[in-house]
């Protein structure tokens, strides 16, 4: 499912109109990418939670030149589903 039809699918459900939809589903995710940078978790009850994790500093290497290569430690965005969400999934018995 494209962000398209998910637009569609709620703009059906709900009676609102795609374009306002569309606009919260935007903010959503720029509000997510925000706090995330802030190194703010976000929690949605019942959903999941979308949460930064350290990775360490290491060594990487370039194959093709073989020289290691320092990598920084940084910060990478990750999704946790809340309980509910894994037992809906694994309730579903069609896969694509």
């Amino acid at each position: 499912m494209r962000k398209a039809d998910l637009v569609n699918e709620i703009s059906e459900t709900t009676g609102i109109p795609k374009v306002d939809v569309l606009m919260t589903i935007e903010e959503m995710t720029k509000q997510i990418k925000k706090s995330l940078s802030k190194g703010e978790n976000i929690y949605i009850r019942g959903f999941g939670s979308f949460i930064t994790k350290k990775r360490a500093a290491k060594i990487g290497r370039n194959i093709k030149k073989n020289v290691a290569v320092h990598i920084p430690e940084h910060f990478i965005p990750a999704f946790k589903p809340a309980k509910e969400f894994v037992a809906e999934v694994k309730k579903t018995t069609v896969v694509e």
